[in-house]
């Protein structure tokens, strides 16, 4: 009999193993794949962590919480978790992300500059915006290690008494009388008093009676070794951006920190399946992404290293899910994150800890409830 059991554990499920078994909980996590696997959404070597966020002011809390989250798993597992590099946010200066990104610094007072393309151009020359583009500098900014910070999750939760299992997938889950928690899967059966189902790309078949609208979307990363002027692109001269580079459409990259100069496509990508999702990646999909390198950081795009594919799980209004299950309270519903997810991990994993503890949270969390459609 465990105390939770935790259906994922890829960014959202790892942190909350540890969180909650910190607080002393028994904890069962439960996983389809191997550690540091490939095929989910908590993978690729790097991702952006941003406290102007231009998706929507509300997250700018939630954000900062996981900044000390961040540091303190650092601390505790002294792995080295994050990268500070400052980011840019670039585009039309009322745009989604330009603009996006100053409405929430403004809100929440947070430190910012806003350069025009001549100033990007003189104070990071790897650049080269359109002449109309605007960007916000946020200092705070940087780079996490996604398969690092699972790693010192899963290790911390397992020093505090967590039980691990990997490649044994949930298959399904029922409630017994009394509310207690049945979990099955295909090696044995588990009873718990909680149930979080943290399943990403695979949420939607563990609770196939919420008929979740979420669209699993294949999106693919790229590394390029730099073809000149390679001191350009390293952590001290590119920082992390985001480009809307035409209306409502955006690419993003990272400084080469030794695997090459990574780039993507944001919500570019075609709608599939987390079972059925093609794993090749064509040669037009590194070109559609050099062509964008080639005009605003040219001498970034030379040979491709490496080419990965990875899911977005976008709900409707690319806001997060985390609420109880409406029929079933001892269950939490902690995916998926349309894309942009992983920064808040460390902070969501503990926000789940008091949901299971205490029945609520400190911040607010009602713009993820699953009523919203």
């Amino acid at each position: 009999m465990f105390d939770v059991i935790i259906a994922g554990l890829g960014a959202m499920g790892s942190s909350a193993a540890y969180h909650l078994s910190r607080r002393g909980l028994r904890v069962l996590g439960l996983e389809r794949f191997a550690p540091r696997h490939a095929f989910g959404s908590s993978h690729g070597k790097t991702r952006i962590i941003r406290e102007a966020y231009f998706e929507d002011p509300l997250y700018v809390p939630l954000v900062q919480r996981a900044y000390e989250c961040w540091a303190d798993l650092e601390s505790r597992s002294g792995r080295r978790v994050f990268t500070p590099t400052g980011g840019l946010m670039i585009g039309p200066a009322d745009g989604i992300v330009a603009g996006g990104a100053r409405a929430s610094a403004v809100q929440h007072g947070l430190p910012f500059e806003e350069l025009s393309a001549t100033e990007v151009r003189r104070r990071f020359p790897a650049f080269r915006p359109a002449a109309s583009d605007v960007a916000i500098w946020e200092p705070r900014a940087g780079i996490l290690d996604p398969e690092t910070a699972i790693e010192a999750h899963l290790s911390l939760a397992m020093d505090h008494g967590a039980e691990l299992h990997f490649d044994e997938p949930v298959e399904r889950w029922s409630e017994r009388a009394g509310g207690l928690i049945t979990v099955r899967t295909a090696a044995a059966t588990y009873d718990a008093a909680k149930l979080v189902i943290a399943s990403g790309a695979w949420v939607a078949s563990l609770v196939p009676e919420l008929a979740l609208p979420v669209v699993v979307e294949r999106t693919v990363v790229h590394w390029f070794e730099p073809r000149m002027k390679p001191a350009h692109f390293g952590p001290g001269s590119l920082p992390v951006f985001i480009h809307e580079y035409e209306p409502s459409r955006a690419w993003y990259g990272f400084p080469d920190l030794g695997d090459g100069v990574k780039f993507a496509l944001h919500h570019h990508g075609e709608p599939t399946t987390a079972d059925s999702v093609r794993r090749t990646v064509a040669p037009s999909e590194v070109e559609r992404v050099r062509v964008l390198a080639d005009r605003y950081l040219p001498g970034s795009a030379g040979r491709v290293r490496e080419s990965m594919v990875c899911l977005y799980t976008n709900t409707p209004d690319e806001h997060f899910i985390l609420d109880t299950h409406p029929d079933h309270p001892a269950v939490i519903v902690a995916s998926p994150c349309s894309g942009h997810g992983f920064k808040f991990s460390s902070a969501i994993g503990e926000v789940i800890a008091e949901m299971a503890i205490d029945g609520a949270t400190k911040f607010d969390v009602k713009p993820f409830r699953l009523g919203r459609w």
